[in-house]
């Protein structure tokens, strides 16, 4: 795509640049001018350099790894934007920060996800395009349109372009199961799940795997994984069954410091494929890691849906394609 877009205009936050940039690049305009600073006492301070009256305007903002920080600066931005008159806002998370506090599971907690819902909507967002979230009843958090965008494209056209001899699609736990059952349609190979009991916040015990995995290629599918456990664990119940090659393949990498040590030493992937919805750790050394480590980028997709939203056009069909 080439020529800029008068109008519309893409704004980023601070959490995700090269993401932004790239979607910008996508959609042939340079990312938009803003200026973000914190003062010496911690508040943040945001001014919309150029003029966004009557403009529909994108807001791009991954919230990781500090996600209050970044949802903090993504409603000033909105609120700056919408006392600039802009038309409409669409906010656009790569990852929804939050997403696994969905439900009320024990007394007195919160379901912190429905609070950023509202909060979003209250600091003026008029849309949100999201990408893969935790879990799909997160939209009915929202009185506003959302786009759920998922990174399943871009993982399938990797996935085809390895040739594997014998490929298995694995679900590393039970709730993972329909998606890795429309992985495994659309691969047309076959499918299996592990079944997972959990330990603690980061410790997992796998202890079978239904479906046969012997001699196979697996493709192991989730949406994140933080600490690393529940693909390590699947992983070893894997390979125990006789699995040739692991590789995982998640759309969020939001990378703890637990997760680092686990995946640099526990880890029985061949290898582990991420998007670039979230920034690596800056202290993550990939050339260390026991297993290959690819990246992809969702720039592509959020820069389609981004215009497809502008232009009033199907979202849907970027996801019907087999």
């Amino acid at each position: 795509m080439s020529g800029k877009n008068d109008e519309f205009m893409v704004f980023s936050g601070t959490a995700n640049l090269p993401l932004a940039e790239k979607v910008a690049e996508y959609l042939g305009q340079g990312l938009n001018k803003i200026d973000i600073r914190h003062f010496p006492d911690g508040e943040t301070f945001c001014q919309v350099i150029e003029g966004v009256r009557g403009k529909d305007v994108f807001v791009i903002q991954s919230c990781s790894p500090e996600p209050n920080e970044a949802y903090m600066e993504l409603f000033i931005i909105m609120d700056a934007l919408k006392r600039g008159s802009a038309r409409r806002i669409t906010a656009v998370l790569p990852y929804y920060g939050y997403a696994r506090q969905d439900r009320k599971d024990q007394p007195r907690v919160p379901i912190t996800a429905r609070l950023i819902a509202n909060l979003l909507e209250t600091a003026g967002a008029d849309r949100i395009l999201a990408m893969d979230l935790h879990a799909n009843q997160i939209q009915g958090f929202f009185d506003i349109p959302l786009d759920h965008l998922k990174a399943e494209p871009i993982i399938l056209d990797y996935i085809r372009e390895q040739h594997w001899a014998k490929p298995v699609v694995v679900s590393p736990d039970t709730g993972g199961a329909k998606t890795a059952y429309g992985y495994s349609r659309k691969l047309k190979c076959g499918l299996a799940i592990v079944a997972k009991q959990r330990t603690g916040d980061s410790t997992v015990d796998a202890f079978s795997v239904v479906g046969d995995v012997r001699d196979c290629d697996v493709i192991m599918i989730d949406d994140m994984t933080a600490t690393g456990g529940t693909l390590s664990a699947a992983a070893k119940m894997c390979r125990e069954n006789g699995a040739k090659t692991v590789h995982a393949f998640v759309s969020h990498f939001p990378l703890t410091e637990k997760g680092m040590d686990r995946l640099m030493h526990e880890t029985q992937l061949d290898e582990l494929v991420v998007t670039d919805t979230i920034p690596l750790r800056s202290d993550l050394d990939v050339s260390k890691l026991p297993f290959k480590l690819t990246r992809l980028s969702v720039a592509p997709l959020i820069g389609e849906a981004i215009r497809r939203t502008h232009n009033d056009e199907s979202i849907n069909d970027l996801f019907n394609h087999e």
